[in-house]
């Protein structure tokens, strides 16, 4: 599957532990990422400094749904199921 242009729901809904370029302490879950523009598109998507942990999200019709919302749900509901604290 190929990323929808301007869903953005990947660069919102999960929490990001590494450095990213502009957020050195990571990324809390439900936050924008700061490369995030506002078509939610990456900016920094393709050069030196995509972070690997974005490098390596693969975008799959079960996690990204049908459209914008869908991905934000699925991906905000995988963010609770995973992090032990909320569960």
């Amino acid at each position: 599957m190929q990323c929808r242009i301007g869903c953005g729901a990947c660069c919102i809904a999960p929490s990001i532990s590494s450095p990213l370029p502009g957020m050195p302490q990571g990324k809390p879950a439900g936050v924008r990422c700061v490369n995030l523009n506002i078509q939610n598109q990456c900016t920094i998507w393709g050069q030196p400094n995509f972070p690997e942990v974005c490098q390596n999200f693969m975008p799959s019709s079960w996690v990204c749904g049908e459209t914008q919302s869908e991905a934000l749900s699925r991906l905000i509901q995988l963010e609770i199921l995973t992090t032990p604290s909320l569960h």
